[in-house]
């Protein structure tokens, strides 16, 4: 990403979300909080479980501009379905980078590690955020606050830095812990 990146406007209207899950059962309250939020913005939304890695790469060739995902992810950092498949996070952004997903939510609670692991995004156009810990009731307020920003036009990056600004040391205590790369720094998604 260079300098002009972060002046493109990079705007999607209708954007479509995926909000999914591997392992449908252990994630299903997470799935039903999440996609009800999205909801309230996005009228595309699809809420789905899938029993396989496969069954989820198939689902994101659909052409989503947004997929939120709720799964098992290993110390090396690769997701994993309830069968033991694996793949490699880093792998999964770059499939999600060749179907037009613009946006990756890794949703649930997984250790920092995992992810410095396995997963990178560098060098790919999408939009990058990985839950480190959700902080329980402060994790909805803090997502419905950022897509009522998003869905009213303002780039992700900076709805983002306006409620949980990443500055080294600071600690944001009614936000979610998480990583958040900006790949598309321009990007709008309107409903």
């Amino acid at each position: 990403m260079g300098i002009l990146d972060l002046f493109r406007k990079d705007e999607v209207t209708g954007a479509q979300i995926l909000v999914c899950a591997l392992d449908g059962s252990r994630f299903a309250d997470l799935l039903k909080t999440d996609s009800g939020v999205y909801q309230r913005f996005y009228p595309s939304t699809t809420s789905t479980a899938f029993s396989s890695i496969s069954q989820l790469i198939g689902a994101i060739g659909q052409k989503y501009d947004v997929v939120h995902l709720f799964a098992n992810i290993n110390a090396e950092g690769s997701i994993v379905d309830a069968s033991g498949a694996t793949i490699n996070g880093t792998e999964f952004i770059k499939k999600c980078c060749e179907t037009g997903v613009k946006l990756l939510w890794m949703a649930n609670n997984t250790p920092a590690d995992a992810y410095i692991n396995g997963f990178s995004n560098r060098g790919q156009k999408i939009n990058l955020v990985m839950i480190i810990d959700r902080r329980g009731p402060f994790f909805v307020p803090f997502f419905n606050n950022l897509l009522a920003k998003m869905s009213g036009g303002e780039a992700m990056p900076t709805a983002w830095n306006q409620l949980n600004p990443q500055i080294p040391n600071s600690v944001h205590p009614d936000a979610p812990d998480a990583i958040f790369s900006a790949g598309r720094a321009g990007l709008r998604l309107m409903p």
